[in-house]
């Protein structure tokens, strides 16, 4: 089907249908997570992460503090 046509279907739905359109399409992404090819520069980016998060190199942060400093600021 082409794009355009799925857009036009889409309009069509309901909210609650467009909301479970939408769930169904993220767990079919989810399955093929695997599939998705990562380029080199990120998983080069995310090995020097991991490496400074094993020798304790890095600041972490609870994600409800980011959430809420976030809320504060915007």
């Amino acid at each position: 089907m082409e794009p355009d046509k799925i857009a036009s279907e889409i309009k069509k739905l309901s909210l609650p249908q467009k909301l479970i359109l939408a769930q169904d399409i993220w767990d079919s992404i989810a399955l093929e997570r695997g599939t998705l090819p990562m380029p080199e520069w990120q998983k080069s980016e995310l090995e020097r992460r991991y490496s400074q998060y094993k020798q304790g190199k890095l600041e972490l942060y609870d994600w409800r503090e980011v959430h809420e400093e976030l809320r504060e600021t915007y």
